[in-house]
Protein backbone atom coordinates (compact mmCIF):
# COMPACT_ATOMS: atom_id res chain seq x y z
CA UNK A 1 0.00 0.00 0.00
CA UNK A 2 1.30 3.41 -0.92
CA UNK A 3 2.81 5.57 1.36
CA UNK A 4 0.79 9.43 2.41
CA UNK A 5 2.70 12.42 1.41
CA UNK A 6 3.11 14.81 3.73
CA UNK A 7 0.79 17.74 1.34
CA UNK A 8 -1.90 14.55 1.39
CA UNK A 9 -2.54 15.24 5.41
CA UNK A 10 -3.08 19.01 5.10
CA UNK A 11 -6.84 19.99 5.09
CA UNK A 12 -8.32 21.90 2.07
CA UNK A 13 -10.63 24.93 3.46
CA UNK A 14 -13.66 23.41 0.93
CA UNK A 15 -13.41 20.15 2.42
CA UNK A 16 -15.09 21.57 5.01
CA UNK A 17 -18.48 23.05 3.83
CA UNK A 18 -18.87 19.76 1.64
CA UNK A 19 -18.91 17.67 4.71
CA UNK A 20 -21.49 19.88 6.19
CA UNK A 21 -23.69 19.70 3.06
CA UNK A 22 -23.15 15.72 2.66
CA UNK A 23 -24.29 15.46 6.40
CA UNK A 24 -27.34 17.58 6.30
CA UNK A 25 -28.33 15.64 2.85
CA UNK A 26 -27.70 12.42 4.60
CA UNK A 27 -29.51 13.08 7.81
CA UNK A 28 -32.63 14.96 5.51
CA UNK A 29 -33.39 11.39 3.34
CA UNK A 30 -32.31 9.08 7.20
CA UNK A 31 -36.21 10.51 8.21
CA UNK A 32 -37.82 9.66 4.62
CA UNK A 33 -36.32 6.23 4.23
CA UNK A 34 -36.92 5.18 7.92
CA UNK A 35 -40.40 6.35 7.60
CA UNK A 36 -40.97 3.93 4.11
CA UNK A 37 -39.55 0.99 5.60
CA UNK A 38 -41.53 1.36 8.75
CA UNK A 39 -44.99 1.53 6.45
CA UNK A 40 -44.10 -1.18 3.90
CA UNK A 41 -42.05 -3.60 6.18
CA UNK A 42 -38.87 -3.15 4.21
CA UNK A 43 -35.50 -4.78 5.36
CA UNK A 44 -33.45 -3.21 2.64
CA UNK A 45 -34.97 0.26 3.37
CA UNK A 46 -34.75 -0.02 7.03
CA UNK A 47 -30.99 -1.18 6.63
CA UNK A 48 -30.12 1.88 4.24
CA UNK A 49 -31.74 4.56 6.22
CA UNK A 50 -29.87 3.62 9.34
CA UNK A 51 -26.59 3.53 6.80
CA UNK A 52 -27.95 7.12 6.45
CA UNK A 53 -28.17 8.21 10.05
CA UNK A 54 -24.58 6.51 10.59
CA UNK A 55 -23.32 8.98 7.31
CA UNK A 56 -24.53 11.54 8.78
CA UNK A 57 -22.82 10.32 12.30
CA UNK A 58 -19.91 10.16 10.08
CA UNK A 59 -19.57 13.24 8.41
CA UNK A 60 -20.31 15.23 11.52
CA UNK A 61 -16.99 13.34 13.16
CA UNK A 62 -15.16 13.74 9.65
CA UNK A 63 -16.20 17.93 9.84
CA UNK A 64 -15.37 17.91 13.75
CA UNK A 65 -11.96 16.05 13.73
CA UNK A 66 -10.78 17.94 10.43
CA UNK A 67 -9.55 20.78 12.53
CA UNK A 68 -7.51 18.63 14.74
CA UNK A 69 -3.82 17.31 14.00
CA UNK A 70 -3.24 14.25 11.56
CA UNK A 71 -2.31 11.76 13.82
CA UNK A 72 -6.18 12.25 15.70
CA UNK A 73 -8.09 12.31 12.69
CA UNK A 74 -6.54 9.11 11.58
CA UNK A 75 -7.30 7.44 14.98
CA UNK A 76 -10.98 8.71 14.48
CA UNK A 77 -10.73 7.21 11.11
CA UNK A 78 -10.20 4.48 12.87
CA UNK A 79 -13.26 4.45 14.92
CA UNK A 80 -15.57 5.37 11.94
CA UNK A 81 -14.52 2.00 10.64
CA UNK A 82 -15.93 -0.29 13.76
CA UNK A 83 -18.74 2.64 13.52
CA UNK A 84 -19.37 0.89 10.10
CA UNK A 85 -20.61 -1.86 11.80
CA UNK A 86 -23.55 -0.60 13.97
CA UNK A 87 -26.19 -0.69 11.16
CA UNK A 88 -25.24 -4.13 10.24
CA UNK A 89 -26.05 -4.95 13.65
CA UNK A 90 -29.25 -3.63 13.27
CA UNK A 91 -29.75 -5.02 9.95
CA UNK A 92 -29.29 -8.46 10.70
CA UNK A 93 -32.09 -8.33 13.95
CA UNK A 94 -34.66 -6.92 11.24
CA UNK A 95 -33.85 -9.33 8.50
CA UNK A 96 -33.97 -12.23 11.31
CA UNK A 97 -37.76 -10.94 12.37
CA UNK A 98 -38.60 -10.95 8.70
CA UNK A 99 -37.83 -14.25 8.33
CA UNK A 100 -40.68 -15.20 11.05
CA UNK A 101 -43.12 -13.15 9.40
CA UNK A 102 -42.12 -12.99 5.32
CA UNK A 103 -44.46 -10.63 4.14
CA UNK A 104 -43.29 -9.15 0.64
CA UNK A 105 -43.25 -5.12 0.81
CA UNK A 106 -44.79 -2.62 -1.19
CA UNK A 107 -42.64 -2.55 -4.33
CA UNK A 108 -43.98 0.78 -5.54
CA UNK A 109 -42.50 2.32 -2.60
CA UNK A 110 -39.80 0.67 -2.33
CA UNK A 111 -38.45 0.89 -6.18
CA UNK A 112 -39.64 5.26 -6.03
CA UNK A 113 -37.88 5.17 -2.47
CA UNK A 114 -34.70 3.55 -3.44
CA UNK A 115 -34.36 5.90 -6.63
CA UNK A 116 -34.49 9.42 -3.90
CA UNK A 117 -31.71 7.56 -2.15
CA UNK A 118 -29.62 6.83 -5.26
CA UNK A 119 -29.43 10.41 -6.34
CA UNK A 120 -28.98 11.59 -2.61
CA UNK A 121 -25.72 8.96 -2.52
CA UNK A 122 -24.51 9.87 -5.71
CA UNK A 123 -24.38 13.19 -4.93
CA UNK A 124 -22.84 13.05 -2.07
CA UNK A 125 -20.20 10.72 -3.65
CA UNK A 126 -19.49 12.79 -6.29
CA UNK A 127 -18.90 15.71 -4.07
CA UNK A 128 -16.43 13.72 -1.93
CA UNK A 129 -14.67 11.85 -5.13
CA UNK A 130 -12.13 14.69 -5.33
CA UNK A 131 -10.50 14.13 -1.90
CA UNK A 132 -11.24 10.53 -1.14
CA UNK A 133 -7.80 9.53 -1.85
CA UNK A 134 -5.75 12.93 -0.53
CA UNK A 135 -6.81 13.56 3.37
CA UNK A 136 -6.63 10.05 4.42
CA UNK A 137 -8.80 7.47 5.92
CA UNK A 138 -11.73 10.19 7.65
CA UNK A 139 -13.03 11.73 3.86
CA UNK A 140 -12.45 8.09 2.64
CA UNK A 141 -14.79 6.88 5.48
CA UNK A 142 -17.51 9.54 4.45
CA UNK A 143 -16.86 8.69 0.18
CA UNK A 144 -16.85 5.06 0.66
CA UNK A 145 -19.97 4.96 3.11
CA UNK A 146 -22.11 7.25 0.44
CA UNK A 147 -20.36 4.91 -2.83
CA UNK A 148 -21.76 1.88 -0.72
CA UNK A 149 -25.02 3.12 -0.75
CA UNK A 150 -25.47 4.01 -4.03
CA UNK A 151 -24.55 0.52 -5.12
CA UNK A 152 -26.91 -0.51 -2.70
CA UNK A 153 -29.94 1.81 -3.84
CA UNK A 154 -29.51 -0.13 -6.99
CA UNK A 155 -29.84 -3.41 -5.32
CA UNK A 156 -33.20 -2.13 -3.55
CA UNK A 157 -34.18 -1.07 -6.97
CA UNK A 158 -33.79 -4.35 -8.53
CA UNK A 159 -35.52 -5.88 -5.29
CA UNK A 160 -38.07 -3.50 -5.93
CA UNK A 161 -38.82 -4.75 -10.02
CA UNK A 162 -38.47 -8.57 -9.16
CA UNK A 163 -41.10 -8.06 -6.11
CA UNK A 164 -43.59 -6.74 -9.10
CA UNK A 165 -43.18 -9.34 -10.66
CA UNK A 166 -42.80 -11.98 -8.27
CA UNK A 167 -44.36 -11.20 -4.86
CA UNK A 168 -41.77 -12.24 -2.34
CA UNK A 169 -39.87 -10.86 0.67
CA UNK A 170 -36.52 -12.93 -0.17
CA UNK A 171 -35.62 -10.14 -2.83
CA UNK A 172 -36.01 -7.42 -0.21
CA UNK A 173 -34.31 -9.85 3.24
CA UNK A 174 -31.28 -10.44 0.30
CA UNK A 175 -30.44 -6.86 -0.30
CA UNK A 176 -30.71 -6.20 3.33
CA UNK A 177 -27.72 -9.14 3.51
CA UNK A 178 -26.09 -7.51 1.13
CA UNK A 179 -25.45 -4.16 2.42
CA UNK A 180 -24.44 -6.03 5.68
CA UNK A 181 -21.74 -7.43 3.56
CA UNK A 182 -20.34 -4.40 1.80
CA UNK A 183 -20.87 -2.30 5.24
CA UNK A 184 -18.18 -5.17 6.13
CA UNK A 185 -15.50 -4.51 3.62
CA UNK A 186 -16.14 -0.87 3.92
CA UNK A 187 -14.88 -0.97 7.75
CA UNK A 188 -12.51 -2.88 6.50
CA UNK A 189 -11.23 -0.54 3.89
CA UNK A 190 -11.43 2.56 6.14
CA UNK A 191 -9.55 0.53 8.79
CA UNK A 192 -6.93 0.18 6.68
CA UNK A 193 -7.08 3.73 5.46
CA UNK A 194 -6.61 4.67 9.33
CA UNK A 195 -3.22 2.94 9.58
CA UNK A 196 -1.58 4.20 6.24
CA UNK A 197 -2.41 7.71 7.65
CA UNK A 198 -0.69 7.06 10.84
CA UNK A 199 2.48 5.30 9.27
CA UNK A 200 2.40 8.37 7.27
CA UNK A 201 1.77 10.94 10.33
CA UNK A 202 5.22 9.12 12.01
CA UNK A 203 7.52 8.81 8.87
CA UNK A 204 6.76 12.39 9.26
CA UNK A 205 7.47 13.12 12.58
CA UNK A 206 10.12 11.04 12.24
CA UNK A 207 11.65 13.20 9.64
CA UNK A 208 11.53 16.75 11.20
CA UNK A 209 12.93 15.30 14.05
CA UNK A 210 16.11 14.49 11.45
Amino acid sequence: MDELAPQDLVVHPGLRRIVALVALLNIGYFGIEFAVATAIGSVSLFADSVDFFEDAAVNLLVLLALGWPAPRRALVGAALGLLLLAPSVATLWTAWHKIGAPIPPAPLPLILTGLGALVVNLSCALLLARWRETHGSLTRAAFLSARNDAIANVAIIAAGLITIAYPSAWPDLAVGLGIFLMNLNAAREIWEAAHKELRATGALRAGTAA
